[in-house]
Formats: structure tokens, C-alpha cells, sequence
């Protein structure tokens, strides 16, 4: 049975074709998700490259610090920057980073590139923007701020949308954050919030060239296509793009899908390249004396036991690679496989909700309690988001029930005082395997908006290194265990009270959050 033939309506003409079953074994014997190579490029390293974070504190220590031994270049992705303190450092950190390579010898070779969201980059007086433009000034040769606009905010809608609620439309939703060849991916912002008590996830690919080329690409690749921001705090568009807004938007998506394609496909071309290589290379007929040559200069690799895979997400340009393969993987999980799935805001869509109700492997869904939500006691109508998010929930878990898949499905809820929790993506064990070889790390929260809205990245991670694998197991364990399973009284306590109009206004603006 190919899942890839259940999938068949998703594909749009930009993705490559899938030739071989998803399932099917490579002939080397390697590991059996080999099949996501058909779709995007496979970085094979060493898990020894690989290093789980655990805590906020953690994260924003080591951005610092990557910054600051940064060379060659800095390249950072997020929804927004913060306008606090914490944030001002990193500021400071890259102003005085770029100041040692201004006055290293010769040209400076450090380049800063940053990609953020337009409208959440834009809110308040002082924002995003404000923020950067000092170091525009001061760099302007070397600094690089992109701001991307949804194509779908345009005309009377973008002029009646006030402020905040512009951002439900789409958003550029990406986290990724490289300094020369070390490549962070994490789904938390650069924001004081995430740098302190707001738990989210994060991995440093180490020493990961090919890795940090191909996200620097592809933000390149967006920024091109983004309003690129001036030291006068106007925007403009590159010379000869077409405008997200104000001009033709099927011309501007095409011209946004080819770029990314382009990215995606280049990478994948090299990495198909490169293994067809080591794996001739590595034959015994292959020539001894260069396998002799290669030990001698120390450039041999050790063989890679990791392998990563980059699954983009952008549905307003044509690309669903991450909805797919993930789709396949819920499709595909065999019977006492186990699922463990994460989302800081629990709203799945409707073809994840019911591969989960419909499969064999067994789930635990990790979301977010109403008081460790990010809206929670926000002012205005941002504060009954936490409340929807019970009603969606409850429906989910009467499902559930009604379906008597309780003990195959169980909800679990994070709660931690003084926290909120952001972290998503999950672990996949196989069945009868104490440790996951397998997770999803990055931006997408598997909702509405991840696949049909913002646009999303994140890596496959697949491994069979065992102490990769208990790095992976301990933070799973690390954040589920501040949960507690949710049951039907867990709708019956009075916090869990969820007004009528809630329930009303919830199925219409679902898709907007």
C-alpha cells in the first residue's frame, strides 16, 4: 500500500514527483524514511552535530554567543523582534560583531541578513523596525532587513484590518537562526518572552555547511520577494518585483514559488549528487589510494548516522511539502507506533484530526492548559482566544470519546506557574522502541493557519544513533512531564467554562488563529 497515492490530490505542479513507494527500503539498508528525499534535499551528518536545547535561557545564551563568533555571515528568520531589553542585547551583539569585521583588515566579510514579518514587525510606535534601523545606518553595506507581506492582505481589506487583527490574514512564520555554519531551528521568536518563561523547542545543527547554505538560501529567497526595509523607515521592493499588495497577485505568488522551488530543488539536485558520490566512493572497487588520500588530508566524513530533511510549508504560493509529508507519516505509523504530538495552540486541521481518529498508532497530544496560553487575560477579544481554544479542544477530546479511542488518543495538558508554552512538533516511536527515531522540529503548529496561511519550515530529524535518540526521548519527557491527562471532568471545573457566544463565534474565526 503507497501512502503517496492518498495524497495524490494535494500535489500542485511545483513539487517533484515521488518515484518509489514511501515505505520502500533503500537498497543500502538505510533507514526507511528515505522516501522524504524525493520531495526536498537530505542532509546526512553526524548526530554528534546535533545538540537539543532545553530552556529559554539556554536559547538565548547561545544566540548570543553566535552571534558574537559569527565570521562570515548571520542570518535570522522570525515572526518579529522584541522591543525589551533581552532584545536590545542581541542588538548590540550584532552591532558589535559587525564593528570587528569593519575593522578587520581588507573588505568586511560578515553579512547580516534578517527576515520578518511586515505587520507584526510594524506594530506600535516602536517595533521591529525602530530596533534595526541603527544598525542599517551604521551597516548599510553589510545589513539586510526583509519584511514580508501576505499577498492576501491587498485593497479594501488591507485598508479596514486595523492593527493586530491584519496579522491573521498571514504571516511570515518561519524561526531559523544560523551564524556561518551553525543552524538553529526552534518555533520561538526573538522576543523577551521566549528568552525567559515561554517554553518552546529548540536543536543547534552544528558544523552543518550544506544545512546553513540551504537556509540561507532560502531566505534569500523570501527576502527577495519582501519589502525590503530602508534607514528611513520607508520600505520598498527590489528593483523590478512585483509588489505583495499592490501589484498582480498571481504574478507575484508564481514569482515567489519559483524562487523557493528553485532553492529547494538546487539543493536537493546537490545533495543527490553528493551521494551518489559517497556511496561510489565508498564500493570496493572504488580506488584505495584516494580513500587513502582522503584519510591522510582528514577530509573523510564519518559515516553519517542523522539525517535531515527541510519540509517548507507555504500554501500562498503553491507548496504544501511539509503538510504532505506529514500527512504521510500520520498515515503511514503502523499499529502500537507512538505519536507524541505537541501545539502551543491546539486548533488541527481537519485532515490531521482525522488521520489521528482514523490510524492505528497511538497518539499523546500535548497542548497548552488555558492559563500557560499566550492569550491568556490578554485585553479586548485576544482574551476569549484561550476559551475557544477549550471549546476546540473539548469537541476534540468528545470525539474522541464517542469514537472510544481514549486509550489510543489521550490529550495531556502543559501547566507550569508563571510560564506560558509554545513548543510544537513530535516525536514518532516505532513500535516496540523504548526511544524515537524520528521528530518534527520548527515553525508549523498544525493548524489552519500552519498549512493554509503563514509560511512554515521545519526539519525532519531521522536518526538511528542511540544517544541522539535519548536526547530526543529527554525532552519529550522534560515537557510532558509538566502535563496532566485530560479527562472528561477536566470540562467540568469552572475555569473551563466556555461562554455562549464563544461557541457561536469560534467555527467562523477558527481559521484565523
Amino acid at each position: 500500500r503507497s501512502s503517496w497515492l492518498l495524497l495524490a490530490p494535494l500535489l500542485t505542479p511545483p513539487v517533484p514527483v515521488i518515484t518509489a513507494p514511501p515505505c520502500s527500503l533503500c537498497p543500502e539498508g538505510a533507514h526507511r524514511f528515505q522516501w522524504i528525499r524525493n520531495l526536498v534535499p537530505e542532509f546526512g551528518i553526524s548526530s554528534s552535530h546535533v545538540k537539543v536545547l532545553s530552556s529559554p535561557t539556554e536559547f538565548y545564551e547561545l544566540l548570543k554567543v553566535q552571534i558574537k563568533a559569527a565570521k562570515q555571515r548571520v542570518v535570522m528568520a522570525s515572526l518579529y523582534l522584541g522591543t525589551g531589553l533581552l532584545e536590545q542585547e542581541l542588538v548590540y551583539c550584532l552591532e558589535e560583531t559587525l564593528e570587528k569585521s569593519l575593522q578587520a583588515k581588507g573588505s568586511p566579510d560578515l553579512r547580516v541578513s534578517i527576515l520578518l514579518d511586515y505587520t507584526r514587525g510594524s506594530r506600535g510606535r516602536k517595533n521591529s523596525r525602530t530596533m534595526l534601523i541603527p544598525l542599517l545606518q551604521r551597516f548599510p553595506e553589510q545589513v539586510r532587513v526583509s519584511l514580508f507581506h501576505t499577498p492576501n492582505l491587498r485593497g479594501l481589506l488591507r485598508l479596514l484590518i486595523p492593527e493586530r487583527f491584519n496579522e491573521t490574514i498571514g504571516l511570515q512564520h518561519i524561526k531559523v537562526y544560523l551564524f556561518d555554519d551553525n543552524v538553529i531551528l526552534s518555533g520561538a521568536n526573538l522576543s523577551d518572552l521566549y528568552f525567559t518563561n515561554r517554553q518552546d523547542r529548540y536543536v543547534l545543527l552544528r558544523d552543518s555547511p550544506e544545512i546553513a547554505d540551504f537556509f540561507t538560501e532560502l531566505v534569500d529567497a523570501i527576502g527577495d520577494v519582501s519589502l525590503q526595509l530602508q534607514q528611513d523607515d520607508t520600505v520598498q521592493m527590489m528593483e523590478g518585483m512585483v509588489h505583495p499588495y499592490q501589484g498582480d497577485k498571481v504574478a507575484y505568488c508564481e514569482i515567489a514559488n519559483r524562487r523557493v522551488m528553485e532553492v529547494i530543488n538546487s539543493a536537493r539536485t546537490r545533495q543527490e549528487l553528493l551521494h551518489a558520490k559517497t556511496f561510489h566512493s565508498s564500493q570496493p572497487g572504488s580506488s584505495l589510494l584516494s580513500q587513502q588520500g582522503s584519510q591522510a588530508s582528514g577530509s573523510l566524513k564519518p559515516e553519517p548516522d542523522t539525517w535531515i530533511y527541510p519540509l517548507i510549508q507555504m500554501k500562498p504560493f503553491g507548496i504544501q511539502i511539509d503538510e504532505m509529508v506529514t500527512e504521510t507519516l500520520l498515515t503511514e505509523a503502523e499499529r502500537d507506533a507512538r505519536i507524541y504530538l505537541t501545539t502551543g495552540y491546539f486548533n488541527l486541521t481537519q485532515a490531521y484530526m482525522d488521520l489521528i481518529l482514523g490510524t492505528r498508532a497511538e497518539y499523546r497530544i500535548l497542548l497548552a492548559s488555558p492559563e500557560v496560553n499566550g492569550f491568556f487575560g490578554a485585553k479586548g477579544v485576544a482574551g476569549a482566544i484561550p476559551a475557544a481554544y477549550v471549546y476546540i479542544e473539548h469537541q476534540f477530546y468528545s470525539e474522541v470519546c464517542c469514537l472510544q479511542q481514549q486509550e489510543r488518543v489521550q490529550l495531556q495538558e502543559y501547566s507550569r506557574a508563571g510560564w506560558t508554552f509554545h513548543a510544537k512538533g513530535l516525536w514518532l516511536y516505532l513500535a516496540g522502541s523504548d526511544l524515537p527515531c524520528l521528530t518534527l522540529i520548527g515553525s508549523p503548529n498544525f493548524g489552519y493557519r500552519s498549512v493554509h496561511r503563514d509560511l512554515e519550515a521545519q526539519v525532519a530529524i531521522v536518526t538511528e544513533n542511540k544517544a541522539l535518540q535519548q536526547q530526543l526521548h529527554q525532552e519529550q519527557e522534560q515537557l510532558y512531564l509538566c502535563s496532566g491527562v485530560v479527562s472528561t471532568s477536566t470540562f467540568e471545573q469552572p475555569n473551563r467554562y466556555v461562554k455562549l457566544w464563544v461557541k457561536l463565534v469560534t467555527p467562523l474565526i477558527k481559521n484565523f488563529f
